[in-house]
Formats: structure tokens, C-alpha cells, sequence
């Protein structure tokens, strides 16, 4: 087994009400950030873990969004980096 760190983004669905992400948009309208058209503000979750390769980490993970870490009916994932730990 090997050790990678895996890190994982999470954020609100498109369509789904972003509060966050909409005031964080309008602040950088005001500071004259003309070019940002949406903003979504999620969670970033880095995890240390064992697999015998990058793949079946990254499957691992992927298992884990879709069963515990990112809720399938309000958030999106995406695995950023599968790396050597």
C-alpha cells in the first residue's frame, strides 16, 4: 500500500441558491472585478490515505463524496489532486 493526498472540492450545484458565493460576486463588482460572472464558495477537504495506486485512490474518494463527503442532491465534487504522500 502507498500513501497519496487527495484533495477534494466541493461546491453548490448550479441553480442551487449560493448566498455566499453571491456576495462574495457582488463585493468584487464593487471593488471593480468587472470580469467574475459567478462565484460558488464551498469546501476544500484534503485526505490522507492508503491504496495500492493513484487510481484506487482516487476511486476510493470518489466513493466516499458520493456516500458521506458531498451531499448528490445540493453539491458537485471534483477530485483536484491525487498525489504521492
Amino acid at each position: 500500500m502507498s500513501r497519496f493526498r487527495v484533495a477534494v472540492h466541493i461546491v453548490p450545484r448550479k441553480g442551487i441558491l449560493d448566498p455566499q458565493g453571491k456576495a462574495v460576486s457582488d463585493a468584487l463588482h464593487s471593488l471593480g472585478f468587472d470580469g467574475v460572472s459567478d462565484t460558488r464558495i464551498g469546501r476544500h477537504i484534503v485526505l490522507h490515505i492508503a491504496a495500492p495506486d493513484a487510481k484506487a485512490a482516487d476511486a476510493q474518494v470518489r466513493e466516499m463524496c458520493g456516500r458521506l463527503l458531498a451531499n448528490p442532491v445540493t453539491e458537485d465534487f471534483e477530485i483536484a489532486t491525487v498525489e504521492s504522500a
